[in-house]
């Protein structure tokens, strides 16, 4: 299933995903997801079929190029970033990266 697929199941209204890169986690870097409803200046809006994820510019610049990926595994349901080319390596759970210098 899509990202703007499962999107489109459990939003509604003004609901979207949104993409936001904290400091944190065992690698220095984490990502965090969570359903939103306010968008500002400084954000980034991408969509399709009516369902939208939403980046800071700050978070952009640390997960450019990335994927974003709906997964479902026999232990949980998750968005997750893939692929990131800014991050040098991550953490075996995928949350957390270190940026390459």
């Amino acid at each position: 299933m899509s990202v703007f697929q499962r999107l489109q199941q459990i939003t509604s209204g003004p609901e979207f995903l949104r993409l936001q890169v904290d400091s944190g986690g065992c690698s220095g870097f984490q990502y965090q997801f969570f359903l939103d409803t306010e968008v500002t200046a400084e954000d980034r809006v991408f969509g399709a079929d009516g369902a939208q994820v939403v980046v800071d510019v700050q978070s952009l610049q640390l997960v450019r190029g990335s994927t974003i990926e709906f997964c479902e595994e026999l232990i949980r349901s998750s968005f997750q970033l893939r692929h990131n080319p800014q991050a040098a390596h991550g953490c075996s759970c995928g949350s957390s990266f270190s940026i390459k210098v």
